[in-house]
């Protein structure tokens, strides 16, 4: 009898434990996110003073859809440009076509596209 008791009070002691510890590692990650969050949030008003610099990127259109399209540059490196409203010149363009994308914010290989599409043209 005394073992079973023992065995409950230790069981029922590392239950505790472990509850008490989920506690305080959920509490830790939520002020490390908020920590992140404000970091994000300084990085992007920074990135947004510089973003409204208008910008060219030249390459060869790979793929248009109803919501993005792709332009490759010559160093082979592809760049996806999103948008909600079809920007100026998109619908002259087709893929294969060289073109010129004006465009304010920032690309990436990686990253998703954060600007604005200014116009689409056909390069020389």
């Amino acid at each position: 009898m005394k073992k079973k008791l023992i065995t409950i009070v230790i069981g029922a002691m590392l239950c505790a434990g472990l509850f008490a510890g989920c506690g305080q590692s959920d509490t830790k990650q939520d002020n490390a996110a908020g920590t992140e969050n404000a970091k994000q949030a300084d990085t992007k008003d920074e990135g947004e003073k510089g973003s409204q610099e208008e910008k060219e990127l030249t390459g060869t259109i790979d793929d248009i859809k109803d919501f993005m399209f792709v332009v490759t540059d010559d160093k082979d490196t592809p760049y996806s440009f999103n948008f909600d409203e079809k920007p100026d010149g998109l619908e002259g363009v087709a893929s294969g076509d060289k073109v010129t994308v004006k465009y304010t914010g920032t690309i990436s290989e990686v990253d998703p596209f954060e600007g604005k599409i200014i116009s689409v043209e056909k390069a020389e």
